[in-house]
């Protein structure tokens, strides 16, 4: 059986490693705040606004706050990968669901492929924030079930930043990764 040289290289790097700190000393990554007011709700063309507030290209998330008033339907949709949501104020449903009403402090989740029809209810005082992180990319759908478009975390990015130029609104809070 042939032998593995030592050499003194490996014997060095095998003590260097050894004394490591199990928990990291020293500069790490920072982490990164974003306030309410650090970026702006743009508007999404149906009456609501959407507030990036970070964009994993890497991975394919995005982490948005959106801002429904009542009587809101979003276009069917479903997505790709998966889906977090939290209620902050407000309720909505899903059409397809209507006795699961999400209040504040709600959690959802939704797994790859489930379709949906966002709504709020038309006699709610104020306006609905909610809190999303999505995987993958958001499939809307027509009345036949038929996409008529698609949006991933780069999508989201570029028209984010696009509408609110065109606003003079500033995103340089905006967290994003992989860019």
């Amino acid at each position: 059986m042939d032998s593995i040289p030592t050499d003194n290289a490996l014997e060095r790097l095998a003590a260097e490693l050894a004394a490591r700190p199990i928990i990291p000393q020293g500069d790490g990554p920072r982490t990164r705040l974003v306030r309410p007011s650090d970026l702006p709700f743009i508007p999404t063309g149906d009456g609501s606004s959407l507030q990036l507030q970070s964009v994993d290209l890497a991975n394919g998330i995005w982490v948005s706050v959106v801002r429904l008033p009542p009587g809101t339907r979003v276009v069917k949709h479903y997505h790709t990968g998966w889906v977090y949501g939290v209620t902050l104020q407000g309720s909505w449903y899903y059409a397809e669901s209507p006795d699961e009403v999400n209040t504040p402090g709600s959690f959802l989740f939704e797994p790859a492929g489930s379709a949906h029809t966002l709504m709020t209810p038309a006699d709610q005082e104020g306006d609905t924030l909610a809190w999303f992180a999505i995987a993958g990319a958001n499939i809307n759908l027509d009345e036949k079930g038929d996409p008529v478009s698609i949006a991933d975390a780069r999508t989201v990015l570029d028209v984010y930043r696009k509408v609110a130029d065109a606003l003079g609104l500033d995103t340089s809070k905006l967290i994003i990764i992989g860019e």
